[in-house]
């Protein structure tokens, strides 16, 4: 059984051609074809949501949230329970949609629907927190206190690059806090991004307008942000699509949760365990074709240790097969689009133009990119500056712990970053001075956790978290009562 096939999960002929808005309904937009990266096959065709099926969401979402607010918070977790057990049940279909749409490995779509079910199950404990405190009154024998309300409708932007997980980070904690959502998955995954979710919580006994899921390109996404019922704005995604959505949502007011680019390093020091650090640096460069916002864009390595590394880092790379991801053995599939597959070409070629060298892959086929691995990386190159998004490996040589912090902080964005080293002390105090939201020691760049605040710095986002308690903080507000004293 194919994903193609009517009997397969989720049913085609419930969905084919539609968009999910109180219901599968035909889109004002028309429709678009889902095509397969490796094979270019045609999988599917989903409906295209215009600016007037987005007002329309948005109309029946808030109406919708209004009563779903009210409902008792256990009410609303045991929706995303009954999510997870929907999940697990389809879990076969889900991944090989994942890696049909994406590109991505098996491996992957495991990864994805883990990381998803981990998600709901964090989530579905917010609604046992206390949400509010007992504030020291003003007036003798009265009453103050503040608690944390429903945003209202929330708008959820989200990437092709890992669909369904980055779906259920902002969706289940924003549904569990008693918002609604108009979520708009990237038309190159808008079924494991956005047909699978829909299918998911409909399972579930989600009820009808609490969610709408409206697939469409930047001017679906420009509907999402201007509509004057969505109260704030997840989007995750490129830094300079992420400034023009905080501009669009400044502009009205909205609050906006940014999860943008990042150029992240894998720091090895001198005393690192070099085969270790190696596969890690391996798996944050490569994994998934490199296409993470958390990849490692940058290998920084002491001077001392730099050749075997650069030596074990070149088996790593060797090992890995390239292929359809459906495939026994293969490692890596094709990236997304014929779009990347030039970016990361014109990347590298640059780069070897101005003197860095090719000691692994750095030639494509297709939409396939072999994993490369390149040396001799000054900082003013483009495999150093820009975010390059695919299976690419640059090495940088430095001489000094500090050296590496300059090195490593030498871009504009903050995303994660790994250090390596035998001493925890000094691995510790290199990874304090970076300028990253996150960093891990002995360990990949590329580290998610459902129970983690999850997010940048500088051109990595604005600010915001997302995960855990930090949940709280984003998809409601403070409200803030008081009642007299008595005479």
């Amino acid at each position: 059984m194919t994903v193609t096939d009517e009997k397969a999960w989720p049913d085609a002929a419930q969905w084919t051609g539609k968009i999910y808005s109180d219901g599968w309904r035909p889109s004002e937009g028309g429709v678009q074809p889902v095509l397969e990266p490796a094979t270019g096959e045609r999988l599917a065709e989903v409906g295209v949501a215009a600016p007037a099926d987005v007002a329309r969401a948005g109309t029946l979402a808030a109406r919708a949230q209004r009563d779903w607010a009210e409902a008792a918070p256990q009410e609303r977790a045991q929706v995303l329970l009954r999510t997870a057990q929907a999940l697990r049940d389809n879990a076969g279909a889900v991944r090989e949609w994942i890696v049909r749409e994406s590109g991505g490995v098996p491996a992957k779509g495991d990864y994805e629907i883990a990381a998803g079910l981990s998600q709901l199950a964090q989530a579905a404990g917010l609604a046992s927190l206390p949400r509010g405190e007992i504030l020291s009154p003003s007036a003798p024998a009265g009453t103050s206190y503040a608690w944390r309300v429903p945003l209202g409708v929330v708008g959820v932007v989200n990437p092709w690059n890992a669909p369904l997980l980055f779906a259920m980070r902002a969706l289940a904690p924003a549904l569990v806090l008693g918002n609604a959502v108009l979520l708009k998955p990237d038309p190159l995954t808008p079924v494991s991004g956005g047909v699978v979710v829909a299918r998911l919580f409909e399972e579930a006994g989600l009820p009808q307008g609490l969610l709408h899921v409206l697939p469409g390109g930047p001017g679906t996404g420009e509907a999402v942000v201007a509509d004057p019922h969505v109260a704030m704005v997840v989007f995750t995604g490129s830094t300079e699509a992420g400034r023009a959505v905080a501009r669009a949502a400044g502009d009205r007011l909205k609050r906006v949760a940014l999860e943008l680019g990042g150029k992240n390093s894998i720091v090895v020091l001198d005393d690192a365990d070099i085969d270790s650090a190696a596969a890690a640096g391996a798996m944050s460069s490569f994994g998934y074709q490199g296409q993470a916002c958390v990849a490692a864009g940058r290998h920084l390595v002491h001077a001392d240790v730099v050749a075997p590394y650069t030596e074990a880092l070149i088996r790593q790379a060797a090992a890995l097969r390239v292929g359809d991801p459906r495939e026994e053995g293969v490692a890596l599939g094709p990236v997304i689009s014929e779009h990347q597959a030039a970016r990361i070409e014109r990347i590298v070629d640059e780069s070897v133009a101005a003197g860095a060298r090719v000691l692994a892959g750095g030639r494509r086929d297709g939409l396939f990119y072999p994993p490369t691995v390149l040396d001799r990386v000054e900082r003013t190159m483009p495999a150093f500056t820009e975010e390059i998004f695919g299976p690419v490996a640059p090495l940088v040589a430095f001489r000094s712990d500090k050296e590496a912090v300059e090195i490593a902080n030498d871009t504009a964005y903050g995303l994660t970053a790994a250090v390596h080293s035998r001493s925890m002390p000094r691995a510790a105090a290199v990874a304090e001075q970076l300028r990253t939201g996150m960093v891990h020691l002995n360990d990949v760049s590329a580290k998610d956790a459902a129970n983690a605040p999850f997010g940048g710095m500088g051109a990595s986002g604005n600010g915001s978290r997302i995960g855990g308690t930090a949940n709280l903080e984003q998809f409601t507000q403070w409200r803030w009562m008081t009642t007299p004293g008595s005479d």
